[in-house]
Formats: C-alpha cells, sequence, structure tokens
C-alpha cells in the first residue's frame, strides 16, 4: 500500500483549513443573534452586536498603540462587560491576556507583572491602592488603562492617563479580529496560585480554549442561549473558558462584581438565570441561605462546582433546594475543568445518599480531553480499578497547558511520562471513574497509617452546626503527625469540640478522628479555596489552639 497517496495533492490550504479560535465564536454570534442580549451589567445591556463592536474597537485600538503578537496585555477587573470584552478584544490583537487575581498583594503582582511582561495594564478603580504600589515596583513601563465601573461606588482613583472608554472611542468597530498564524499560538496567560515561593505562569493556546469553550457545552450539555450568572471570577482560568463558551453559546452573561447569596438568588430570579459556576463554598452558601430567598424560582438551575473536591453535604444540600449540580474538576494547568462526573440515568432512582457518593467523584474525562487516569508516579502505570489502590491522578491531551512561562524546569517535571502530573491523590472506581483522596500535600502520615483529609473533612461537614472543615497534619511527638481541624460554625450554632470528636468517632475509625479542633472564620481564596497552606503554618505553632 503506497503511504503517501492521501497526501498527494490534498495539502492543506485556505479553503479547507483554519487554524481553532474562540474568537471566531463572538463574531458568529454577532452575525446571527445581532439583536440579543449578550451582557447584562446593572442597567447596563449590550446586544451581540455591540459587544463584537466594543471588542474589534479594543482590538484595533491596541493595534494602533503598537500592541501585538505575543505581547502581554494584562487586566485587573471584576466580572464585568470591560472583563469579558479583554477575552477577545486582547487576543484579537494578536496578544495574550494575563488576568491577574484582584486579591493579590503588591508585591505578588508586580512579580506578575514583570515575569509576564506586561504592557499594558488594563485595571478597575477599586483596586488602585495594591495597583498603584505594584506598578511602583516593577520595573519596566507599562500602560495604564483605568476602567471606572458605574456599579462601583467605593473607594479608589484613576492611576492611568487613559481611561477605557476612551481607549475603545479610539478603535474600529468593523476592524476584524486578527487570526492566529497557528491555533498553538498563546492566548492567555494565568498564575498560579503560589502558596510557597512565586506563582507560575501557566500559558494557554487558541486550540485549547476553543476546544475547552466547546466541551463545556458538550459535557454540561447547555441549551442554546442559556443565561450564566458570572459566580466564578473571569480572572481565574479565564473564567474556566466560559467567557468563550457564552459566545459560542450565544447565551446571556450576567454579572457579579461579587458573590454575595441574596444578590445571587436575586439574578436568577430577576434574569432567569439557568447556570453558574462555582467552588463548593459558592454552592454551601446557597444551600444554607434562608428559604425567602429562593422564593419565587421554580425554573431548573444548573451549577457546576470545583475546586477542592465537594462535601457530599453540599451536594445533598443543592439536590434539596432543586439545583442540579454537576461535579467538574481540573487545574489552572488544563484550563479549568476538564473531566466531569458524568451522571447515568439510572443514578436519579437510586436512594439520595448514594446519588451524592457517585455524583461527588471527579469523574471522566471532558469530550475533547484525551485522557484522565490514575497512575502510580514511580512506574507510570495506570492502578487498578479497585476503588482502593491510590496514585497521582494524571490528564493528557488537548486540555493541557503549553507549558510554564519561561520555567522549562518545572515545564518539563509536570510532563514527565508523556502526562500532566496533577499533584492529587486518588483512586480508580471500577466504573474507571476517578475519586480524589486528597492533594500529596495533604495526606497526613500518623504513625504510619495514612489519613485522608478529605475523608475526615466529610464526616465534619455532616454534623449540622459545621458549616466548613478543613483538616490539615500538625507535628506530633509520639505519631509524627496528627489531624487537626479547623471548623467554621453555621450562625447561630454552637457545639463543642468533644461533641464534634463523639460525632467522628460514629463515623470513622478512632486514629482518623481529629486530635485538636479550633473553631474560627476559614481563610479562603478569591475563587472559594480553603486555604489549607495558610492553617498548616498555624497548625506548626505550638500555641496554634490555644
Amino acid at each position: 500500500m503506497n503511504p503517501s497517496i492521501y497526501d498527494s495533492g490534498l495539502d492543506r490550504n485556505a479553503a479547507n483549513y483554519v487554524a481553532l479560535t474562540p474568537l471566531t465564536f463572538l463574531e458568529r454570534s454577532a452575525s446571527i443573534y445581532p439583536d440579543r442580549t449578550a451582557v447584562v451589567h446593572g442597567a447596563r445591556r449590550l446586544s451581540w452586536l455591540e459587544t463584537c463592536r466594543r471588542a474589534r474597537r479594543l482590538a484595533s485600538a491596541l493595534r494602533q498603540r503598537g500592541i501585538g503578537k505575543n505581547d502581554t496585555v494584562a487586566v485587573i477587573l471584576n466580572n464585568t462587560p470591560e472583563m469579558f470584552e479583554c477575552h477577545f478584544g486582547v487576543p484579537g490583537c494578536g496578544a495574550v491576556l494575563n488576568t491577574i487575581n484582584t486579591r493579590l498583594d503588591a508585591e505578588t503582582v508586580a512579580f506578575i507583572l514583570g515575569h509576564g511582561e506586561a504592557r499594558v495594564l488594563i485595571t478597575d478603580r477599586e483596586y488602585s491602592r495594591i495597583v498603584g504600589k505594584a506598578l511602583t515596583l516593577v520595573e519596566r513601563e507599562i500602560l495604564v488603562i483605568d476602567v471606572d465601573d458605574p456599579e462601583y461606588s467605593g473607594p479608589g482613583e484613576r492611576l492611568g492617563s487613559l481611561d477605557y472608554e476612551a481607549l475603545i472611542a479610539e478603535g474600529d468597530p468593523e476592524a476584524p479580529f486578527l487570526q492566529p498564524g497557528d491555533e498553538w499560538d498563546a492566548i492567555s496567560l494565568n498564575y498560579t496560585s503560589g502558596t510557597t515561593g512565586n506563582p507560575k505562569g501557566v500559558v494557554y493556546h487558541h486550540r485549547g480554549a476553543y476546544l475547552n469553550a466547546m466541551s463545556n457545552i458538550v459535557s454540561w450539555g447547555m441549551k442554546p442561549h442559556s443565561v450564566y450568572l458570572w459566580t466564578l471570577p473571569m480572572f481565574h482560568c479565564n473564567g474556566w473558558c466560559f467567557p468563550w463558551t457564552m459566545a459560542a453559546n450565544a447565551g446571556v452573561n450576567v454579572c457579579l462584581r461579587r458573590v454575595d447569596p441574596k444578590l445571587i438568588f436575586e439574578a436568577i430570579r430577576a434574569e432567569g438565570v439557568t447556570h453558574y459556576c462555582g467552588a463548593p463554598i459558592v454552592h454551601s452558601m446557597l444551600a444554607n441561605a434562608p428559604a425567602e430567598w429562593r422564593a419565587g424560582i421554580d425554573h431548573t438551575v444548573s451549577g457546576l462546582i470545583a475546586a477542592a473536591p465537594p462535601p457530599a453535604a453540599v451536594i445533598e444540600g443543592m439536590a434539596k433546594i432543586g439545583f442540579d449540580v454537576t461535579h467538574v474538576y481540573g487545574l489552572t494547568e488544563t484550563y479549568g475543568p476538564a473531566s466531569v462526573c458524568a451522571k447515568h440515568d439510572d443514578w436519579a432512582g437510586l436512594p439520595l445518599a448514594e446519588q451524592v457518593t457517585k455524583n461527588g467523584r471527579q469523574g471522566v474525562r471532558y469530550h475533547a480531553q484525551e485522557a484522565i487516569t490514575v497512575m502510580d508516579p514511580s512506574s507510570m502505570a495506570e492502578v487498578p480499578r479497585d476503588g482502593e489502590t491510590m496514585g497521582e491522578i494524571m490528564f493528557r491531551g488537548n486540555l493541557v497547558m503549553k507549558g510554564y512561562l519561561k520555567n522549562p524546569k518545572a515545564t518539563e517535571e509536570a510532563f514527565r511520562g508523556g502526562y500532566y502530573h496533577t499533584g492529587d491523590l486518588a483512586v480508580l472506581q471500577s466504573d474507571g471513574y476517578v475519586k480524589i483522596k486528597d492533594r500529596s500535600k495533604d495526606i497526613i502520615i500518623s504513625g504510619g497509617e495514612n489519613i485522608s483529609s478529605i475523608e475526615v473533612e466529610d464526616t465534619l461537614y455532616k454534623h449540622p452546626a459545621v458549616l466548613a472543615a478543613a483538616v490539615v497534619a500538625a507535628p506530633d511527638d509520639k505519631w509524627g503527625e496528627v489531624p487537626y481541624a479547623f471548623v467554621e460554625l453555621r450562625e447561630g450554632s454552637a457545639v463543642s469540640e468533644d461533641e464534634l470528636k463523639a460525632f467522628c468517632r460514629e463515623h470513622m475509625a478512632g486514629f482518623k478522628i481529629p486530635k485538636r479542633f479550633r473553631f474560627t472564620e476559614l481563610p479562603k481564596t478569591s475563587t472559594g479555596k480553603i486555604q489549607k497552606f495558610v492553617l498548616r503554618e498555624q497548625a506548626k505553632s505550638a500555641d496554634a489552639f490555644d
């Protein structure tokens, strides 16, 4: 057989090959549904055509100022129309979008601006104090563009000589986006949390952004023209690629500057919200909110839950208030969610507790991801599907980052053996679904026994007085380390340490029971993740629980 017959004269050309990019989603929706609402923010309502024209103006204005291929444009913005537009206008001029966490300190912001070699910074007035200090620490010239959101009336000042509306007024609303010459071209730069040392810069490409945006629709089963509420920060993994997803869906983006359960329910009721995403703490706030806040919401609301493995009590709580919650799993390095706990019809007939157990798993690969599995990181052999043998979760496919910016050593280590190593410990169950047991650094080894902090936390969440719980290892002279629990109680609830120990004793082996408890508000990131590294440092102190 001649291997060349399918190659000879069958080359790529302008008619049969176009590099994949999510920029085409916005232009398509603007062309087909020009008058449909695209973005809602307070009193502002923008159609898909208006949104596309504003994003084109941004791309055009940046090009006129010399910003182009592989230049970095950083943004420090809330979930506002400007942030949504940046997801198209910045890559639409050939540049790379760097969305920065709004809760970082000035020193970390300065590091990101310097390391990412930002040429432009678009920033919300709310963050002028931190950003202003950061700019004094950066040894490079950066064009600062201010966003003055009419929905924000708090303190802050403008830092630049130009505001966003004046900038886009310079641009051409009809100028098409600059398409990538190669779908492997960088589209965005996202920095990891950086719990120790400087954060790493994760680089996404146009191909992965396109594919994950589409996978969000297919893997979640989103109907066209869904109404999506921005409870998840757009700065976090580019909002799990949902700015591009919603452009493909031609739906409605309902913006929200801050997460507040009452505001969330008001938006759901007023705008007919059908979908939203969030960390477990966001869902927990909704499940535990007063019933009257939910009054008048009689349609199905679908939520994606991710970040730390969701406590069973949270999934059960959402089911009880009638929200359809799906668990997804991923990391900054995988464009946000890259696996889903795909549901089976027969699960609906199971008792609620069994449904919760099945729906709380990290699941199977997203449609556009090649693989998620659990492997022995030493031998790179897949673990048995016995639900017992622990290994490391690994990904492979198009929904994995290009690598870490200017960090070849970390990139090489992350991709060792042809898979992306997550650092999460898990088992494979008999149906092939992945179930996380812990982060490798969160496993507690006490007297030679491995204790899953997640298992202990799940037990604590079952107690009616517990709103949130985090269990970490603390040093112990006899056992090496022991589990210590930080517990946040529901408003108006009370429980003693002895009562919680007795409750744990009913549900788990004695050696897994936390030796000490501390009742406190848990430190959380802006995306709702509990900051265990903060708690680990507190637990190391001899007087941490005094």
